[in-house]
């Protein structure tokens, strides 16, 4: 029983970390999820990266609901990467399923370091 309420808490202070990360920088959460669903709850990854998806859909809506009212939405850059973001999302989804978990493991590191580093650098 009390290994099942600290599990749960647990993953309460992982959403919270994720809804604020999704809230200050618009990031969706999957930063903090993902990594804290694989390494923190030892979820496999392709399964982590799923229930990201799940979770963030839920928080960017919240959100989102914030931007609108305060007029911080740009519709039509918006309205634009959201065909590119289904048309991409349905492709990343069909390819997960074929590349191993440490390919998408570098491939996500990479991903960070980049723009971990243009941050730094171009601010």
């Amino acid at each position: 029983m009390y290994k099942k309420v600290r599990l749960n808490m647990k993953k309460i202070i992982i959403g919270i970390l994720a809804g604020i990360v999704c809230g200050l920088f618009g990031t969706g959460g999957g930063l903090v999820l993902v990594p804290a669903f694989i390494y923190m709850l030892e979820i496999e990854p392709k399964k982590a990266r799923a229930t990201s998806l799940t979770c963030m859909l839920i928080m960017v809506m919240i959100s989102s609901i914030f931007y609108y009212k305060n007029n911080y939405i740009d519709w039509k850059a918006g309205g634009l990467c959201a065909i590119g973001g289904v048309i991409g999302g349905y492709i990343g989804a069909k390819v997960l399923k074929k590349i191993p978990d440490y390919i998408l493991k570098i491939i996500f590191i990479l991903f960070i370091l980049y723009y971990s580093a243009r941050m730094i650098f171009v601010l």
